[in-house]
């Protein structure tokens, strides 16, 4: 009898941890972010970018959200317009911002991109790196 109670309790247990890492996870989330590839993008400072990010909604219901995307790092930061964005269930649409990288961004620099909806935000693995706008070239030389 004590080991039956003991396997119930261990069930219960962890029931209770998958139900909390599905909550934790994000899983009542009823919108999905999707980008077409991840990666880090070399950019100089004042140079323009572009975001195009496809949602769906993945609920039963129509939906309204507000959506903005940011760049984020520790040297520099670049916040897009919101959009309102309706869907109707399982309805996908793509957004687009476009955007230009700080004159003081500091050089050799990342920031990553994130999606931020309503109370919610997704980090998507996608990086503006700053990389200097300078070019060597040899003009002159001579050998004596």
């Amino acid at each position: 009898m004590r080991k039956k109670q003991g396997l119930f309790f261990v069930s219960v247990v962890m029931l209770v941890v998958v139900v909390v890492n599905f909550s934790l996870a994000g899983a009542n989330d009823t919108i999905a972010v999707t980008s077409q590839d991840t990666g880090v993008v070399q950019k100089g400072r004042g140079d323009t970018f572009t975001v195009t990010i496809t949602f769906e909604n993945t609920g039963r219901d129509d939906g309204s959200w507000t959506v903005n995307v940011v760049f984020e790092g520790t040297a520099w930061s670049w916040k897009g317009t919101a959009k309102t964005l309706t869907l109707n269930d399982n309805e996908k649409k793509t957004l687009v911002w476009t955007g230009t990288v700080p004159a003081n961004a500091a050089l050799n620099s990342d920031a990553r991109l994130v999606v931020y909806y309503d109370d919610g935000f997704k980090a998507l693995d996608w990086w503006i790196r700053v990389v200097p706008d300078s070019e060597l070239n040899i003009k002159t030389s001579s050998v004596t």
